[in-house]
């Protein structure tokens, strides 16, 4: 039996009571997440610095001050405004709508219609859960009216919501970023493929659900081709700037915060030329966003914060050493990680994941010597299945919330071919990892 060295007593049993504590505090109380990673923090770096308070105040101060002056961070908040200008807009009713006419008339046509308008307002908004409430009220009725299995129809609007975790622009992977210092503009470029290949890996599943369950997936309407072309002029200029935002960071035209702001200002014109833009709703957008934005740096800091901590108690060195006494391969390491995350997932939201285990995980990836690059697209994978995964799939729970007819399991039944078709991709993204990586080599 390999007994595995762990933290010296004094850390270990400072480690113990402040991940206690916050567990605790999680799980027993409604204090918000960044709050509690802050007070866990001070108290951890409290417990174990010899000057103690003082110390852990400078500390946190600091943290907090690097992150508010982080050029990265820019990048969240100029993100965040053009997912809400494009709300604003009204893109997602003409996504779907663009959809239905083009695939809708094909069996199972209006599920894959809403995959791929999930997918569409996911990539430009950046928020799971966002997607998931917005396109339940657009993409439900019309299935409903279809005659649509009323589980399936819920699950593929919970999983086509997802998609907006991975697809830049990320506000996961920009959190995975100023975490753990890689780039954002390379984690963007590494997550364009496999955020693509889990859309067409979902329209995939829902036609094959269509051919296994025809009544669950009728075809819908037959649109005329004036009616199709009509709807995609709607939307192309929106899609078009998804594009040039993309292209410009793949051949390295823009910065990642010049293409956040070149989106934002993108999404605003976009919105007045489609004369969705007023006073009242630009002051409505600058404080939703400002809102989103405020909420993610109070976390942030929280989990910088807290990482002071697990630098200072030593966990990290010793939990890397006390693996390599194991004698498992990288690989098999790996396989263990993922599934620890897979189990957190079902516990715990997706974003408190990566603020909690990316401070400990992520030197043991270095330290194993894997592209931290593509651990993190690994990562948001995880947490996006995470979404979808019983008994906490939050984006379920918020299609339960807006459907309370449809049973939950229903739902995570209806979730099942999605699920698959995610373990496929993981598998594919650990068996090549150049799948995430290939364009990111070629921008560099």
């Amino acid at each position: 039996m390999v007994r595995i060295p762990f933290l010296r007593k004094r850390s270990k049993m400072a480690f113990l009571i402040v991940f206690g504590t916050l567990v605790a505090l999680i799980t027993l109380t409604r204090i918000p997440l960044g709050f509690v990673m802050v007070l866990c923090g001070i108290g951890g770096i409290a417990l174990l610095h010899p000057r103690g308070f003082d110390a852990a105040f400078s500390i946190a101060e600091r943290e907090i001050v690097n992150l508010a002056m982080n050029e990265q961070f820019a990048t969240m908040p100029l993100f965040v405004m053009m997912g809400v200008f494009v709300v604003k807009a009204g893109l997602a009713d003409d996504l779907f709508g663009m959809a239905q006419r083009w695939i809708g008339h094909k069996r199972g046509g209006l599920g894959m219609a809403t995959i791929l308008a999930c997918g569409g307002f996911a990539a430009l908004s950046g928020s799971s859960t966002a997607s998931a409430a917005t396109m339940a009220k657009i993409c439900v009725p019309p299935m409903r009216d279809a005659d649509y299995d009323e589980g399936f129809s819920a699950a593929a609007v919970a999983a086509g919501g997802t998609m907006g975790i991975l697809i830049p622009p990320s506000g996961a992977l920009i959190v995975y970023a100023l975490l753990t210092e890689e780039s954002i503009g390379e984690l963007f470029i590494a997550g364009l493929v496999p955020g693509l290949l889990q859309l067409f890996l979902y329209v995939i599943a829902g036609g094959i659900v269509a051919r296994l369950f025809p009544l669950w997936a009728p075809a819908g309407p037959v649109f005329g081709w004036r009616d199709r072309f009509a709807a995609l002029g709607k939307v192309w200029g929106v899609l078009a700037l998804f594009a040039m935002v993309m292209l410009g960071l793949v051949f390295g035209i823009f910065t990642a915060t010049e293409a956040a702001g070149f989106g934002a200002g993108g999404a605003f014109l976009f919105s007045v030329a489609r004369g969705r833009m007023s006073f009242g709703v630009l002051a409505e957008s600058l404080r939703e966003a400002a809102r989103i934005s405020g909420m993610i740096f109070l976390v942030a800091s929280g989990a910088l914060v807290l990482n002071q901590f697990v630098n200072i108690s030593g966990l990290a060195g010793d939990l890397v050493g006390g693996i390599s006494n194991l004698g498992l391969s990288p690989f098999h390491v790996i396989l263990c990680l993922i599934a620890f995350y897979m189990v957190l997932g079902c516990f715990l939201d997706g974003f408190a994941i990566i603020f909690l285990t990316v401070p400990v995980v992520v030197p043991v990836v270095a330290a194993l010597g894997y592209d931290l690059v593509w651990w993190g697209i690994v990562t948001v994978i995880i947490v996006e299945i995470s979404l979808i995964t019983p008994p906490v799939g939050m984006n379920v729970y918020i299609l339960k919330a807006m459907l309370p007819k449809v049973s939950i399991m229903r739902i995570f039944r209806g979730v099942m071919p999605f699920f698959v078709m995610d373990m496929l991709r993981l598998v594919a993204i650990l068996a090549f990892p150049m799948i995430a990586l290939w364009l990111v080599e070629f921008s560099r």
